[in-house]
């Protein structure tokens, strides 16, 4: 037992940096990952590198690696292959030239791993949370296809288009959630500072004070009183709220219909939702992949579970021989043009194609509704901050208005 315990246990490895002669006398450099010195020397003896330098590389904490990382990286390994470096090499200058220390670890570990005779979709199925099905699968079918070049540059390109998206998706949202929190800290500020002050001043008056002012000073002793309370219950809050959407599932579906749902930003969401959709559709087309399993990867990639729940019931449709275009129609979520272009995609054998277009389509109108929506939403941030703090200043003002009557 003992024995079988010691041969699981992780042996922890170390980057080495290289430098040799080969078979024929030319210098040759390189980075290998291993347990020691000894490992390196034997694995580049196989070779039939002769080592003469070998050094142990420091390794920087790195920052978390995001999407955009990945999508950069799929874009240069693309460039790379398709100007004919090996694939060995191109690892090699794609993880020299990264200055995220994390992601040239990821990297270097899926180059070991390619190294040993590993398949590259092989050795990407071990990193899941950086790679998807929908990756791995595109890169097998390179692979199998022998057009692995033209896989990662279509990979690519699905990926920096999904990503804008994303990105567009989120500066849309950013923009009022900023307003505000903002807005919360400011009225905090008057409340805790600015209105007992006043309240100093309007306790030597002698009168009664206006309605709203009595309002406005309850509200100031209640946060002056319980500010921290107010701070951790909504910071508390938001952190368990974000954490149960990020990790349950059943909350993860109710926000995913509510957000669908929302006044303006619900319709570009579900363009978003649409955009993804047919455009991870057309890539897996275009890269071979069969329908039924191409559609194991499109729900997913949509980035809503609405749309997850009606992929899953399409291909569950589509296996039993239902055509693509009738299992949309029953699912009572894509638009018309999508389903016409897929119809007309079905009926001339390019639906590859036919999506392609409608994703594009899609894009333009998330891009247009954005731009539009920042013109849309400084004039309500305006009057929405101007009826927060303007109230709160003329209910504070009113019994200095009312002073003359007093004296």
């Amino acid at each position: 037992m003992a024995t079988a315990a010691a041969s699981t246990r992780t042996v922890k490895e170390y980057v080495f940096e290289w430098e040799g002669k080969d078979r024929n006398g030319k210098i040759v450099r390189g980075e290998t990952r291993a347990v020691g010195e000894n490992q390196v020397q034997a694995a580049l003896r196989r070779q039939g590198v002769l080592a003469t330098k070998i050094k142990k590389r420091r390794m920087r904490a790195g920052k978390a690696i995001k999407p955009k990382d990945i999508a950069i990286f799929t874009r240069q390994l693309a460039t790379m292959m398709k100007a004919g470096v090996p694939l060995l090499q191109s690892f090699d200058i794609v993880g020299r030239g990264n200055a995220n220390p994390s992601v040239a670890k990821l990297l270097n570990d899926i180059r070991s791993d390619v190294e040993t005779g590993t398949s590259l979709s092989a050795a990407f199925r071990k990193f899941p949370k950086y790679f998807d099905n929908l990756y791995c699968n595109l890169v097998e079918a390179g692979e199998a296809a022998g057009i692995l070049e033209e896989l990662l540059d279509r990979l690519a390109t699905y990926m920096e288009k999904t990503e804008a998206i994303k990105s567009k998706i989120k500066s849309a949202l950013m923009y009022p959630t900023s307003v505000v929190v903002v807005a919360f800290v400011v009225v905090a500020i008057i409340m805790i500072f600015v209105i007992p002050a006043f309240k100093q001043v309007f306790s030597s008056f002698g009168a009664d004070l206006p309605a709203p002012t009595l309002i406005v000073m309850a509200i100031s002793e209640f946060f002056v009183a319980y500010w921290w309370l107010i701070f951790g219950v909504i910071g508390g809050g938001i952190y368990f709220f974000l954490q149960a959407w990020k990790r349950n599932e059943r909350v993860q579906r109710v926000m995913d219909r509510l957000l669908l749902r929302l006044p303006i930003f619900g319709t570009l969401i579900d363009k978003s939702c649409v955009a993804r959709w047919t455009r991870t559709l057309a890539t897996m087309f275009a890269a071979g992949v069969p329908l039924v399993e191409a559609l194991d990867s499109v729900g997913g990639a949509s980035g809503n579970s609405v749309y997850a729940d009606a992929t899953a019931k399409i291909q569950q449709e589509v296996s039993t021989g239902t055509s693509l275009t009738s299992a949309m129609t029953n699912a009572n979520l894509f638009p018309s043009m999508v389903l016409q272009m897929t119809a007309i995609g079905e009926e001339s054998g390019s639906i590859d194609h036919m999506l392609g277009k409608a994703a594009d389509f899609y894009e333009s109108e998330v891009d247009d509704m954005v731009a539009g929506l920042s013109s849309l939403m400084e004039p309500i941030i305006i009057v929405f901050l101007g009826v927060i703090i303007g109230g709160i200043v003329v209910s504070m003002y009113l019994p200095i208005f009312k002073l003359g009557q007093v004296v």
